[in-house]
């Protein structure tokens, strides 16, 4: 993969570029930022420079051996550790058992999240991790001579989903890292990390892509179909992510799915808590159990909770007149219309933090019954207000 490739971050790129040509390659480099703006894609680049034969002042040349393996993802000198799903009755598991489907997953579009990828290597809903045992693939890898290239490179996706074993086996390779080895962490939430990996690598904190950066990209894009005025309102409402702009135009089964939960427990939690609706009340503790039953699964329930946080600050923001800092689809714009007088400075903090703290508690693995119930009851006390 080139740089060419990746849609805008001009300003990461050059400076990947310069840490090459300068020949200060750091050798633990952490790069976070949301979903859908580019991370993995860029690590990927980034080792392909590195070990390029014939490298550019801008990119990559694209095609010398090197290059040739590396668009395919199969150099022997490059490594990918990531969170995987234990299968029924496997005992262990590492990457390399699944590393086929992550190759493929990223040659079909390097933009994808976490759930998608879940999807593909899992037909429930789990939670992936990166098992301890990992540690010891890493250690052998990293253990053996280059084959082809100056450095070895191991790209660590989602680091946060490393259990104790494996983050605890990494630090200490981080602090005595083998000659010529980059490590390349690529992180949703660093937060989630253990405090002494954050402080032996360097933060690359990636931005969020431009509006115009995606719209070109849109209408680049051979797979769709889309005039530039289409391109530049999806664009603005995916509020810089590549991935949102591409389920807006998808309508997402999941998007919908979280928007019609959303508006559900809104509108039961004001009918409780303004009319003394008891039905509401049961139809609101039958939702908190559905919400929590093992078919939903972890990540959905956290994607939700995330989507709550988001409505809750764009309805706030509609309902203090500032239509043009909004990022709403037609059909969240329709409810929010009518819905977002309810957002407003006495509830709109709380309601933030009580969905944040969920979600929070949900990756902590706390029962989500408990938790979802707790959230409807704030709720609708935050809406009486």
């Amino acid at each position: 993969m080139q740089f060419s490739e990746i849609i805008g971050q001009q300003e990461i790129k050059n400076r990947f570029i310069r840490t090459v040509t300068e020949q200060r390659i750091p050798h633990a480099q952490l790069l976070t930022g949301p979903e859908g703006i580019g991370k993995l894609a860029l690590a990927i680049a980034y080792a392909q420079y590195i070990c390029c034969e014939n490298r550019g002042e801008t990119d990559s040349c694209g095609v010398c051996p090197s290059c040739l393996k590396y668009k395919k993802l199969a150099h022997p000198d490059l490594h990918f550790v990531f969170p995987v799903i234990k299968p029924a009755g496997r005992t262990s598991v590492v990457c390399d058992d699944f590393i086929g489907d992550f190759r493929s997953m990223i040659l079909d579009n390097p933009y994808f999240s976490v759930n998608e990828w879940y999807s593909r290597i899992s037909g429930d809903a789990k939670q992936g991790m990166i098992y301890g045992n990992e540690s010891q693939e890493i250690i052998r890898k990293l253990s053996l001579k280059t084959y082809e290239s100056e450095y070895k490179v191991m790209i660590i996706w989602l680091p946060e989903k490393m259990n104790d074993t494996c983050a605890n086996k990494l630090l200490k390779i981080l602090e005595e890292p083998p000659e010529k080895t980059v490590f390349l962490l690529v992180s949703n939430a660093p937060d989630q990390m253990i405090s002494t990996i954050l402080s032996r690598t360097q933060l690359i904190s990636i931005p969020r892509l431009s509006d115009d950066d995606i719209a070109l990209a849109l209408l680049k894009n051979p797979e769709l179909e889309i005039s530039q005025i289409d391109a530049v309102n999806v664009a603005r409402i995916a509020n810089g992510s590549y991935l949102n702009a591409l389920a807006v135009l998808n309508d997402g089964d999941e998007n919908k799915l979280n928007f019609e939960r959303f508006v559900m427990i809104m509108r039961l939690a004001w009918q409780v808590g303004n009319r003394k609706d008891h039905a509401s009340l049961k139809t609101l503790k039958k939702w908190s159990d559905e919400m929590a039953a093992p078919g939903v699964g972890r990540e959905r329930q956290k994607n939700f909770l995330s989507y709550g946080q988001r409505m809750i600050r764009e309805n706030f923001i509609l309902n203090i007149h500032n239509p043009e800092l909004n990022y709403l689809t037609s059909y969240e714009s329709d409810f929010s219309q009518k819905f977002s007088p309810f957002i407003h400075e006495r509830n709109v903090e709380e309601l933030m933090m009580e969905f944040a703290l969920a979600e929070r508690h949900i990756e902590q693995n706390v029962n989500a019954k408990m938790v979802f119930f707790d959230l409807v009851l704030k709720v609708i006390m935050l809406l009486k207000k």
